[in-house]
């Protein structure tokens, strides 16, 4: 080829290079994301994000820059299996993404509502990011006068009258008794 043909190339490739192809359409999320969907149908689910997240670390820092075990110990992870609750903010989502070859990320959910100052007592975390309030549980009546019934019905047996027949079930094994 020629330098006369060359030259006009030239400023064709930089031109459609320099803007690059945009393609029509797409959803635009903040932070300047453009989501293009293959089904031109396509509604996006709402979905409300977690506001906790279960950290759990799944690899050791052996051999790891120390910028990531800053981090790691920045969230109190100190080993393997070692457990963590974070907020879902921008800040710290930044730093899990740096180290999201160590750990294992987990939703943290409320299938039974968040709990409150009351309820920390009785609240109980699964691997899975389930958080389980179990609330003050109260029998139902049915079961209450069902129990009532059964300790005042004579033909109960209790302790002592299972002891008696025991003992002389025991005494008497081959004369009788059963």
């Amino acid at each position: 080829m020629n330098r006369g043909t060359i030259s006009l190339y030239k400023p064709l490739t930089i031109i459609s290079r320099s803007k690059g192809y945009k393609h029509p359409g797409g959803i635009r999320y903040p932070g300047g994301i453009v989501y293009f969907p293959r089904d031109p149908n396509y509604v996006e689910p709402d979905v409300k994000p977690s506001k906790l997240f279960r950290i759990e670390q799944i690899k050791t820092t052996k051999h790891l820059p120390y910028w990531e075990r800053n981090i790691l110990e920045s969230l109190k992870l100190k080993g393997i299996n070692q457990v963590t609750i974070v907020k879902n903010a921008p800040e710290m989502n930044a730093m899990l993404w740096k180290i999201k070859h160590l750990i294992k990320i987990t939703p943290i959910t409320f299938p039974y509502g968040e709990p409150t100052k009351e309820d920390i007592q009785h609240t109980v975390l699964k691997e899975n990011g389930e958080c389980i309030v179990t609330k003050t549980i109260k029998p139902d009546e049915s079961q209450v006068k069902a129990f009532e019934e059964f300790e005042k019905n004579p033909k109960k047996m209790d302790s002592t009258t299972i002891k008696r027949d025991s003992r002389l079930k025991w005494n008497n094994a081959f004369s009788g008794g059963f």
